[in-house]
């Protein structure tokens, strides 16, 4: 079964509203396997256009990151999230070829 990833980008508006964010995502991350691969480091734009952060977190199938999404633990670390960002996130199932 194929790993899946979130992959975000973010641009944040409160550095300080913004961690409390990270630390309130920890739960529902732990609870459903998920490994950060990408958190925010170093960055260049080759091509098109991104925002500051990008994050890639790796889960163990598509159903645990879809499940992680819509979690309660993880819907109220979004609630501190949402008024101090703005973010573009997909779920994609890896490949295995």
């Amino acid at each position: 079964m194929p790993k899946a990833y979130w992959v975000a980008h973010v641009d944040v508006d409160d550095p300080d509203i913004y961690a409390r964010y990270r630390a309130a995502n920890a739960e529902a991350f732990a609870r459903y396997g998920a490994r950060f691969l990408v958190r925010g480091g170093p960055q260049t734009a080759m091509e098109g256009q991104s925002r500051a952060r990008t994050v890639v977190i790796e889960f163990p199938d598509l159903q645990a990151a879809t499940a992680c999404f819509h979690s309660p633990e993880y819907q109220a670390a979004k609630a501190i999230r949402d008024p101090v960002s703005t973010a573009d996130l997909v779920i994609v199932e890896g490949y295995e070829g």
